[in-house]
């Protein structure tokens, strides 16, 4: 296992910590991490382009005039496609992006790029990270003490005060054990841990 040290909010080494080798020492495969991350971005897709089509525009179903006799095109209602204002043919619609890939490769995907961190120096362990009050000025500066600008930062339970403290700084985003995933991992430069979140971590990619 490799062993990684705890730091506090001052940057001081206080502990040392077990990092499971199953989830933190996994080989890094690009193609795999690429298949999930597509995944991910498809999924973000809004899809929400539409046309209305003939049935769907405002206006009259009378034929606009008799079929014979007027030396004129054969013409339907006002609706029609070749008329100006009249429905679209061809244009898109509503639909979804989306696309699943098998769990275990989303499983391993996120366990490499968690790997890849570890491997690059760019993953930190924090014993805790706790403020008084919502303050953005406080929490930029634990990340300015820490030497870190582009940071994710990783919590066990949902912490308001950090969350609220966190939102307005542009590289930074805090995010639960549960919603951890591999585009967020690789978007950002470096990745902080709380230690509580370690063993949820370990915990939810062991089984």
């Amino acid at each position: 296992m490799a062993v990684v040290d705890v730091l506090n909010s001052k940057g001081e080494k206080v502990s040392q910590v077990e990092l499971s080798d199953e989830i933190f020492n996994v080989p890094v495969k690009p193609s795999v991490l690429h298949e999930v991350v597509t995944m991910q971005l498809a999924s973000r897709r809004a899809g929400s382009a539409s046309v209305k089509r003939r049935g769907d525009v405002r206006g009259s179903t009378k034929k606009l005039f008799r079929q014979k006799g007027t030396g004129r095109a054969r013409r339907g209602d006002i609706k029609s496609p070749v008329l100006r204002g009249g429905g679209v043919v061809f244009g898109p619609s509503p639909k979804s992006y989306a696309y699943n890939v098998p769990k275990k490769v989303r499983r391993l995907a996120l366990k490499m790029a968690l790997s890849s961190k570890l491997q690059e120096n760019e993953l930190t362990v924090l014993d805790q990270l706790e403020l008084d009050r919502i303050k953005t000025k406080a929490f930029a500066e634990v990340i300015r003490t820490l030497d870190k600008s582009n940071v994710l930062l990783v919590t066990e339970a949902a912490d308001e005060k950090l969350m609220l403290s966190s939102r307005n700084l542009p590289h930074v985003k805090v995010i639960r054990v549960e919603g951890l995933n591999v585009y967020d991992i690789l978007k950002y430069k470096e990745i902080i841990v709380l230690e509580p979140a370690i063993k949820a971590i370990e915990g939810r990619l062991s089984a």
